[in-house]
């Protein structure tokens, strides 16, 4: 009684751990989705550079994202469908699902803790060359491209380090564009923030991917042993051998084996 209530208690667990699991997939194809087409990050992938340091860099995250949350959403799927079938084959798909997520996610973190910076560093230079090659030739399309990029993060220019700037450097930001933030400062706050969701939904998807390999390899045990699950067992159909003739129930033989009453008209003709 005691282990049957432990599967059951599992199995719930299993339920809403995959509903967690698949709200945490969708949240990530969303991130994923708005890094790959939002504003910020699509004007500064369209600067029409030969080697932009950030192009790569978003391709990679974008295939890795999204192969990530179909993942997740397959696992999720796969467990709930199996703890509601006590199917075997189905847990031992979620529990690939979720091995090959959480060892995805695990170099994900490594990545992160070695080159914290690397995205950063990759949008600032970017914009870096992006915004030199504006000030040399003002008339050119670069200089759209930098008007672009500072009006999708509301900034305009970069501080000197001397405190001084060029002709070229102060002709960028007059008027109402010379009261904006420094565009070096703007867009390392956005990524800033928009790190911290990462590493937020990393930490949580390796939290939920450990959990629910731990569920899935106890229900996997329960439903191979069959031990605590709601079947009472398997029924199964054999051929009648030859020869064979089928019984009645003993109480059925009863009925036909006792005499037939006769009717009193019929018992006064015999006397």
């Amino acid at each position: 009684m005691a282990l049957r209530s432990r599967v059951k208690f599992a199995k719930c667990q299993m339920l809403v751990t995959s509903f967690f699991v698949l709200l945490l997939s969708l949240a990530g194809a969303s991130i994923v989705a708005l890094t790959h087409f939002g504003d910020h990050f699509t004007v500064i992938s369209r600067a029409p550079l030969e080697r932009s340091p950030f192009q790569s860099l978003d391709r990679w995250v974008f295939a890795v994202g999204i192969v990530l949350a179909g993942l997740l959403g397959l696992g999720a799927a796969l467990s709930a469908a199996a703890t509601v079938r006590e199917a075997q084959g189905l847990m031992a798909g979620g529990f690939l699902c979720f091995i090959l997520v959480f060892l995805a996610l695990a170099q994900v973190a490594f990545w992160r803790l070695r080159n914290p910076t690397q995205v950063e560093d990759a949008v600032l230079d970017t914009y870096d060359l992006v915004y030199d090659q504006a000030v040399r030739s003002p008339s050119g399309t670069q200089s759209q491209e930098l008007t672009a990029i500072q009006d999708t993060f509301l900034c305009c220019g970069k501080t000197s380090p001397f405190g001084l700037l060029g002709s070229g450097e102060a002709a960028l930001c007059q008027g109402p564009e010379a009261a904006r933030e420094d565009c070096l400062q703007s867009i390392r706050n956005f990524l800033r923030t928009h790190a911290t969701i990462t590493s937020t939904l990393t930490g949580a998807g390796l939290a939920l991917t450990v959990y629910a390999m731990l569920l899935s390899t106890f229900l996997w045990l329960a439903i191979h042993k069959g031990c605590g699950l709601d079947h009472k067992g398997g029924y199964s159909l054999t051929p009648r051998a030859h020869g064979y003739q089928y019984q009645e129930p003993s109480l059925f033989r009863r009925f036909q084996e006792a005499p037939v009453p006769r009717h009193p008209s019929e018992a006064e003709d015999v006397l």
